[in-house]
């Protein structure tokens, strides 16, 4: 897998974030070991230097001579000379004696004995680098009599080249550790990311397949996780696409049939009318079929145009107040004719009266339409289709109930959809269901469907009913039910 993208940028912020971490801990932790071994040998020659008290106690009274005697035997008794050097400095500031038994160097570096010679405690300490470039750390300690005056000084001297290596061998450990974390986390970063991003590429690829057009395309999911959640919505996306494409290619086949069929009739009885040698009644006839198809076909366009605004959100109503009941009467005496010709029974029960209705009066003789139609081209010949209307609660219902071939159960919940047809069988584009719901969402109403295979259909249009507004009252009415409530 090549470090780019995702695993790029997940890789570089948290190594840049781990190192960040690391140094700053490595630096920590070196600086707090090197003051742990510089301060326990510092405590050690201190502990040491505090011995002259002890050892010195008594010469406060005598004479600076007897100082460089008691001090010369100091030195030949010490018993940690190997691991620090001591000086021996006179009254005079010169060295009369060290413990490693070389003539002593006068040029070396000795800041510590000139505090020490300054402090009013005799006490001076310095850490820092000998001309041989060796560096030390150095506590000088000073001795004066009862009356104040510079008798001499001890001065210890330990070399840091040994703490040095135990600090640098602390801190190669540290960094060593360090390098080990990195490591296991550039591993770990790198079987992590692989597990997401091969899925993540094989979603791309097959997206990518589905933009296509390959809606039988499907990813293969392998953890139970977010990623393998996307998968199984890509998955579900997929089969819906699919679904849809079929069913867009299925409306567009039986939207072409449904056009070329009023198309060939008008194409034909006008080539036999142009023909001419026809009787008056064939004319006439022709005529009528012409008429009738044409009118099919522009409710086709419509039903199309009215589909593309429902789709682009256009449709607009003019609402205004309606007789519901007339409008409901007059789509059921359109179909009278044709439920005669088609040897079918069209009952209406129609009602003593209705509520008016707020809506448009063109978009709810639509809705009757295409449902009455609906029950008319699923009822085979000797069927009834029943029309009720009905008011409660402030609502309307008209009923079309019909004995029919009925929907299958697997279909009925996808009826009210685009393009959706449970019967290719029939003619018909498949909108139509799904703009009369639309047009009765927009009138705050609804559209119910149940169904039965082989048993038949029915269709429930529920409308608000406008609401009546009570006549205003005038005051002297007003003030004659007040005194009826007063005096009754």
């Amino acid at each position: 897998m090549k470090l780019k993208g995702i695993a790029r940028r997940w890789l570089l912020n948290s190594l840049g974030v781990i190192l960040i971490i690391l140094v700053t801990l490595i630096l920590t932790l070196s600086f707090v070991v090197r003051g742990y071994i510089y301060n326990g040998i510092q405590q050690a020659i201190n502990g040491r230097s505090g011995e002259l008290t002890n050892v010195f106690s008594d010469y406060g009274r005598k004479s600076p001579k007897e100082f460089s005697t008691a001090a010369r035997n100091y030195v030949e008794n010490f018993p940690d000379k190997e691991s620090m050097e001591l000086m021996v400095f006179n009254s005079n500031g010169k060295i009369i004696i060290t413990s490693i038994g070389f003539a002593p160097d006068q040029s070396q570096p000795m800041p510590d004995y000139s505090m020490a010679k300054e402090s009013t405690d005799g006490y001076g300490t310095w850490t820092g680098r000998l001309t041989s470039g060796e560096k030390v750390m150095a506590v000088t300690r000073v001795m004066r009599d009862d009356s104040g005056r510079f008798m001499g000084a001890v001065r210890y001297v330990v070399s840091l080249s040994q703490a040095d290596k135990q600090v640098f061998l602390v801190v190669g450990a540290l960094v060593l550790a360090g390098l080990l974390i990195i490591f296991f986390v550039i591993i770990s970063s790198y079987y992590f990311m692989k597990s997401i991003i091969t899925p993540i590429k094989e979603i791309g690829a097959t997206a990518k397949r589905i933009a296509q057009g390959d809606f039988k395309a499907r990813i293969r999911k392998v953890n139970d996780d977010e990623v393998g959640q996307l998968c199984d919505t890509i998955n579900d996306m997929a089969v819906e696409l699919g679904a849809a494409e079929k069913m867009k290619n299925d409306f567009i086949s039986s939207v072409s049939h449904e056009l070329r069929t009023p198309l060939t009739a008008i194409k034909g009885w006008a080539e036999t009318m142009q023909s001419g040698g026809i009787s008056e009644e064939m004319q006439e006839r022709g005529m009528r079929i012409i008429i009738h198809e044409s009118e099919r076909l522009s409710g086709i366009v419509e039903e199309l145009l009215d589909f593309s605004r429902m789709q682009s959100g256009r449709m607009t109503l003019t609402m205004d107040k309606i007789d519901i009941l007339a409008e409901l009467g007059e789509a059921v005496y359109m179909f009278s004719e044709r439920a005669k010709d088609e040897h079918k029974f069209l009952l209406y029960e129609e009602p003593a009266m209705l509520s008016p209705v707020l809506g448009d009066i063109n978009r709810l003789r639509q809705v009757f339409v295409n449902v009455i139609d609906n029950a008319l081209k699923y009822t085979a010949e000797g069927g009834t289709i029943s029309v009720t209307a009905s008011e409660s609660g402030g609502l309307i219902r008209v009923v079309i109930s019909d004995n029919g071939c009925g929907i299958p159960a697997r279909h009925l919940p996808n009826v009210k959809k685009k393009f959706y047809k449970a019967n290719q069988t029939i003619r018909g584009s498949g909108i139509g269901l799904a703009l009369a719901d639309e047009i009765m969402a927009l009138h705050s109403g609804r559209l119910e469907i149940e169904s039965q295979e082989n048993i038949g259909t029915v269709v429930t249009i529920v409308i608000p009913a406008l609401k009546k507004e009570l006549p205003a009252k005038s005051e002297g009415q007003e003030d004659e039910e007040r005194n009826t409530e007063i005096n009754g």
